[in-house]
């Protein structure tokens, strides 16, 4: 019998055993995706201390040799990741926003009839207000990528290199800018769904509510990690015309407050049977834009 019939499939071994070699390309996205995985697990400090450059390359599964091509000192690769953070399309998963749409719609729905008068349709819009900014509370303060974003526009004036300063002062406007856009048109959706309108001698827009409704809620997830009562804290009031008692959180005292200041119901609407049909439908397919995605 003829040996080499025998033989099994030849194994690679030497030279041919070492990883397909990425190009650079492919090295610095596994590198920066690996990197940007492990400060999503436990979050971004006032510095990158806690990520070792070593166990980057270990997790991104790419060659020393390739990496230190790309990056011949670390401290170039955490500058790099450092944008990479602040260019995030989404500064925070959009999950959790996304269960606040669902919540909101499902106690819209559970109430219709409370857009038949004027005093519950204002109820109705106040609670969504209550359960909408309590629920984006809770997706922030537990979310490592909130706390991540939150340190970066904390720190980065403190980065001594001008031109990543620089560079991160812009990649983190233009995330910013993209993340209020998204909560003014969520704003300005159900402003228009309930009959809402923006008062006039307010000189505002939507995005005015959207700048002063994220800070509000920051502001109190910043505090929530010093203070954690705040995040628990509670106000059994009815504020704001409020037809009805409830809990209220500080995160929706906030957001409402806001909300008054900025908006009342628009004397153009007229609340007819063909209105309430038409925002009942409206309601069943709702679909809010999510600040994070």
């Amino acid at each position: 019998m003829d040996p080499s019939r025998s033989r099994s499939p030849a194994q690679p071994f030497g030279l041919s055993r070492r990883r397909q070699r990425l190009s650079d390309h492919e090295t610095e996205r596994r590198m920066l995706d690996a990197a940007g995985a492990m400060i999503g697990r436990a979050g971004l400090t006032v510095s990158l201390e806690h990520i070792s450059f070593e166990d980057v390359i270990r997790q991104a599964g790419v060659a020393r040799s390739a990496v230190y091509r790309r990056w011949p000192y670390k401290d170039l690769f955490f500058s790099d990741l450092l944008l990479e953070l602040a260019r995030a399309a989404r500064p925070a998963t959009a999950t959790g926003f996304e269960a606040t749409v669902d919540a909101l719609q499902e106690a819209a729905l559970t109430h219709l009839d409370w857009l038949e008068t004027a005093e519950l349709r204002h109820q109705l819009v106040l609670e969504l207000i209550r359960l909408g900014a309590q629920s984006d509370f809770e997706t922030m303060v537990h979310s490592t990528e909130w706390r991540t974003y939150l340190a970066l526009h904390a720190t980065f004036l403190s980065v001594a290199d001008d031109e990543l300063r620089t560079g991160l002062e812009s990649a983190l406007a233009e995330s910013e800018r993209g993340f209020t856009s998204r909560i003014a048109d969520s704003w300005e959706l159900l402003a228009g769904l309930f009959g809402y309108r923006l008062r006039p001698e307010s000189g505002a827009g939507f995005d005015t509510i959207a700048t002063l409704a994220s800070a509000s809620l920051r502001g109190l997830v910043l505090t929530a990690l010093s203070t954690p009562e705040v995040a628990t804290q509670r106000f059994p009031a009815r504020p704001f015309g409020a037809a009805q008692a409830a809990e209220w959180s500080a995160a929706a005292l906030g957001a409402a407050s806001i909300a008054s200041a900025f908006l009342e119901p628009d004397p153009a609407i007229e609340w007819n049977a063909e209105r309430i049909t038409s925002v009942t439908g409206l309601l069943r397919a709702l679909r809010l834009p999510t600040p994070g995605g």
